[in-house]
């Protein structure tokens, strides 16, 4: 079937999905130099939706000396603070005149439902451009009074620059695509620097479209660079490249490891923000009704594809049946189905591989002595669904506790001891983030201090704001997203001293 009349693509996407999507280079949009292309797909149906130039080290090349000519001699360099700050403010203008588009292309190449897509991804997306544009006129350096010893009445004057770090090598993910790319693009471009962008393989179509609008926004050409492929080639090859001054990357940590790696040749900067297995926990004391939903939402939305899922729930014990009971309830109600269907609540997993990887760890915890009190299994039918699951007798020597497996599956354990819990909540390699449900607040901001996590929710969960910091602690990754903090990503400081 010709991809432009595939049943599943929306009649409004046919036109932009008719033809093979291109790389962005240097401001114009290019075959691969290897001429191949890779197929797109949805994963509600296991059908091909497009087809993107497969790039790679030839196409990285071209891309990061567009980003250097551009940095170096380029109009980008030259533009005033405000001028930036308005180009990047016009682009979240485009993508909320665009939000339609945007969010059935995010329906369509990663499955979550199209109400969500345009109400969070595409929402927060032109969000964070607009909060981005306000910095570029506040990054501003010091002045700094000198006393120098072994200068006696010396006089200087001395200060601080925040300067753009260069050229920016950026890989995102596959959960958020396009809020990904917004989230790296923002503070890049607020800062001043220009970018070669790699989307994930899996979804790519938001990212070339954004693209699109950065020209018509008015971003020059070169500072935005778009390179779409496979993270064994595009990806390792930005995160190698000797001529990129610093690499950003969202995934996997074992991927975060390998980017670190690559990065060691020149030593370029590596912000990383990676995976998670969020501890969210239950006090006796929290409104039932409200945690019961929140710790719901918290390993359902997105189909569990959020790094920071609350995926291991402690629950204290004299309402541990009630609370795995309710979310055992709302997962069994929870309508399964295609994005497009205005009744769907959870959507597909986004790829073949990301199914076999959960079924693979939902085989793998009732093998182990888990028990599955809502789903369990993958769902008979086209496309990559599985059932949303809450798993409970979990011991924390299952994997389904210790690894990250990015699905819709909860391991459930009860606690007892409220000494404890910290350590408990603390037993993993990461520390994204954590929920704690509690009406005495004085207990949550105890158990929040403890909590090693980058972000601790209390009485709530996945609350994001452009302005508020995300990054992880330990394994979940170096570095912050959004917020002022995230700005420092992008900057060196340079200090000035002179004699007077």
């Amino acid at each position: 079937m010709p991809i432009a009349t595939n049943s599943s693509v929306p009649e409004s996407l046919r036109s932009f999905l008719a033809t093979p999507r291109k790389l962005l280079i240097g401001g114009q949009w290019v075959e691969a130099k290897s001429g191949k292309t890779f197929d797109v797909f949805d994963p509600a149906t296991d059908e091909v939706i497009a087809q993107a130039a497969a790039g790679d080290a030839a196409d990285v090349d071209l891309a990061v000396a567009a980003a250097r000519k551009a940095f170096d001699a380029g109009p980008w360099s030259r533009m005033t603070a405000s001028q930036r700050g308005q180009i990047i403010w016009k682009i979240g203008d485009l993508i909320e005149q665009n939000a339609d588009e945007l969010a059935a292309m995010e329906t369509l190449d990663n499955g979550k439902p199209l109400g969500v897509a345009k109400a969070a991804d595409v929402a927060l997306a032109a969000d964070m451009f607009r909060y981005m544009a306000g910095w570029a006129t506040k990054i501003e350096g010091n002045t700094i009074p000198l006393n120098v010893p072994y200068v006696p009445g010396g006089q200087f004057h001395a200060y601080t620059l925040k300067e753009p770090i260069g050229v920016v090598g950026q890989i995102i993910p596959w959960n958020f695509p396009l809020l990904m790319a917004a989230w790296k693009l923002g503070p890049a471009l607020a800062t001043g620097c220009t970018i070669v962008l790699k989307p994930a393989e899996q979804t790519p179509i938001s990212a070339i479209r954004l693209g699109e609008l950065c020209q018509e926004a008015g971003i020059p050409d070169g500072v935005v660079n778009i390179i779409t492929g496979f993270g064994e080639t595009a990806g390792a090859a930005i995160a190698a490249h000797d001529d990129i001054d610093k690499v950003a990357f969202t995934g996997s940590t074992e991927v975060g490891k390998i980017i670190l790696k690559a990065a060691a040749g020149n030593l370029k900067k590596v912000t990383l923000e990676l995976g998670g297995k969020s501890p969210n926990v239950v006090y006796d004391d929290a409104d039932l009704d409200t945690a019961i939903a929140g710790a719901a939402d918290a390993i359902f939305f997105n189909q569990g594809q959020v790094c920071s899922a609350g995926s291991r729930l402690f629950v204290q014990s004299g309402i541990y049946d009630e609370v795995v009971a309710g979310v055992s309830e709302i997962a069994n109600n929870m309508k399964v189905g295609s994005g497009f269907d205005a009744a769907t609540q959870m959507g597909p997993l986004v790829s073949r591989e990301q199914f076999d990887r959960v079924a693979g760890y939902l085989k793998a915890g009732l093998d182990a002595g888990a028990e599955a009190s809502a789903g369990g299994a993958a769902i008979d039918r086209p496309g990559y669904f599985v059932q949303p699951t809450v798993l409970k007798n979990a011991t924390t020597e299952m994997s389904i506790v210790q690894e990250e497996i990015f699905g819709p599956v909860v391991a459930a354990m009860p606690f007892d001891n409220e000494a404890e819990i910290a350590s408990q909540a603390n037993d993993t390699s990461f520390g994204l983030a954590a929920g704690i449900w509690t009406r005495d607040i004085s207990k949550a901001h105890k158990l929040a201090k403890q909590v090693k996590a980058g972000t601790v929710w209390v009485n709530c969960y996945s609350i994001f704001d452009a302005a508020l910091p995300f990054g992880g602690y330990k394994q979940s990754g170096w570095g912050r997203e959004m917020g002022h903090a995230a700005l420092e990503n992008y900057l060196q400081t340079k200090s000035v001293c002179v004699s007077l």
